[in-house]
């Protein structure tokens, strides 16, 4: 199977459903759809249905396949849409971008672009490209295949392969740079193929093919149950007419042969009635067995989808919980930072101001995500009723004796709750304000706010025009009236 393409293992496939052929498609391709999988979803066992999804798909549409020059493009693809449906991506995309945006002025890049940087926006700038642009990139970085592979596969010339990985790269530089992160597009091009694809877990490959082998049985087996009952039908109405035919030449013999002919086709009667029985009682039972695995797979969906949502729920849960000791750590190195940056800029060095600046918009950032996550964690337990003051919250910071948690509790005048009754109805998370900063403060001539929302993202905003009070009347939700 090694040395067969992958058209040539879809062929065998589609044609012969060969279990053999479709289980090295999967083993050759699973690394890279997990890989972008867990890009995609940030939870590995959801990784693996979206990667199981994808497979299930191939092995569907493999008839529709068979020409396709390029197989990796297809699957990415076909991940990239169902990862779409498992998770908000967008929401998390426009929060990172919003973070980024707000935060541009006044935080300095990183010289060294990192894989943890690219990695959540790497398979939104993937779709962005075109199919032949999208198809060069993975065959070069993703399959790692040399410049003649790569054009046999394109069916191009080795020197437009190359020009045709260029300018993908180049376009994907673009698309990175939209977002806040500038990376030449050599580094680029390193970063992503050290990191781009991982090794998937151990027996996901056997899962998938398994799967996929009982889907094609089940059809099989539909295909048959049609085609005998078709021919049950058909013998019937043949042996009757047979009946007819044998019954009108015996009346013109004489009676001893008209009644021995009559005896015979009587007995083939009763012998064609009794089969037909049990034909029926066959196909009622055929019937029956088809609705029974109807409903047992709309169950086992049912409860596959239950599970999917429980499964989400934990992993958020999880990601809060070690974002907020994540935050927790960083305020206090940041506090530590502040101390030594504050009395190296009362020696009056421009450098040391401009490092406190940036320390300040961090750590006004992380308080105001960690005050909203205790929000968020609090509303879980409490049936998703948002408390009204953050003493309400402490407990959610760590202990009551911890420095940390008792400058936040002396400090919570500094922000307040701005969000109100249930989290149940508010979709746009993203952009709906939780907590907001009582006063702005002004760095180099010009006013800042922080704000934290209510999908646990927050902003250190300047001034937008027009006010900041004009530009939150569009992001608050009015609090509810009294009945």
């Amino acid at each position: 199977m090694n040395e067969l393409t992958d058209q040539q293992l879809l062929r065998n496939y589609s044609g012969q459903r060969s279990e053999a052929a479709f289980a090295e498609l999967v083993r050759r391709h699973v690394d890279l759809v997990y890989s972008a999988a867990v890009r995609m979803v940030y939870d590995a066992h959801l990784a693996e249905d979206v990667t199981q999804g994808a497979f299930l798909a191939l092995a569907q549409n493999a008839r529709q396949l068979v020409e396709r020059p390029v197989l990796s493009g297809w699957l990415h693809r076909t991940a990239q849409n169902l990862a779409s449906k498992a998770v908000r991506s967008e929401v998390r995309r426009r929060a990172r971008e919003q973070e980024a945006a707000a935060m541009n002025e006044l935080l300095s890049t990183e010289p060294d672009v990192a894989w943890e940087h690219i990695a959540p926006h790497l398979d939104a700038a993937l779709g962005e490209l075109s199919e032949p642009d999208r198809d060069a990139v993975l065959l070069r970085y993703f399959e790692r295949k040399s410049a003649r592979e790569m054009a046999q596969a394109l069916g191009i010339s080795d020197e437009a392969a190359q020009r045709r990985v260029s300018r993908a790269v180049e376009r994907l530089r673009e698309s990175f740079t939209k977002r806040g992160i500038s990376a030449g597009a050599g580094v680029l091009a390193a970063v992503i193929s050290a990191n781009a694809v991982q090794a998937a877990p151990v027996g996901l490959t056997a899962t998938i093919s398994t799967a996929v082998a009982l889907a094609g049985t089940l059809t099989a087996t539909t295909v048959a149950t049609h085609s005998t009952l078709t021919t049950m039908n058909w013998i019937s109405a043949k042996s009757i007419a047979a009946i007819v035919a044998s019954a009108l030449v015996a009346g013109t013999g004489t009676y001893l042969v008209q009644q021995r002919e009559t005896n015979r086709l009587r007995m083939e009667n009763q012998n064609l009635s009794a089969a037909q029985r049990q034909l029926g009682d066959e196909r009622e039972a055929a019937l029956t067995t088809a609705t029974n695995s109807t409903d047992e797979n709309e169950r086992l969906q049912k409860e596959k989808s239950e599970l999917l949502r429980l499964r989400g729920e934990v992993g958020l849960l999880r990601r809060q919980l070690k974002e907020l000791e994540d935050m927790r750590e960083m305020n206090r190195e940041l506090q530590a930072a502040l101390e030594q940056v504050t009395s190296a800029a009362k020696q009056g060095t421009s450098d040391a101001e401009a490092e406190r600046q940036r320390q300040v918009a961090i750590a006004k950032m992380n308080d105001a995500k960690l005050r909203v996550l205790g929000l968020l964690m609090y509303a879980n337990d409490n049936q998703d009723q948002i408390p009204k003051e953050f003493n309400q919250v402490s407990e959610y910071w760590g202990s009551a004796d911890d420095a940390l948690t008792k400058d936040m509790l002396m400090n919570t005048n500094q922000f307040e709750i701005v969000v109100h009754g249930s989290l149940a109805g508010i979709t746009n998370r993203a952009s709906v304000i939780a907590i907001r900063e009582k006063e702005a403060i002004q760095i180099n001539g010009k006013w800042f706010k922080t704000y934290g929302y209510v999908d646990g993202h927050s902003e250190f905003l300047s001034e937008p025009q027009g006010g900041f009070e004009a530009w939150e009347k569009v992001r608050m939700i009015a609090p509810p009236t009294s009945p």
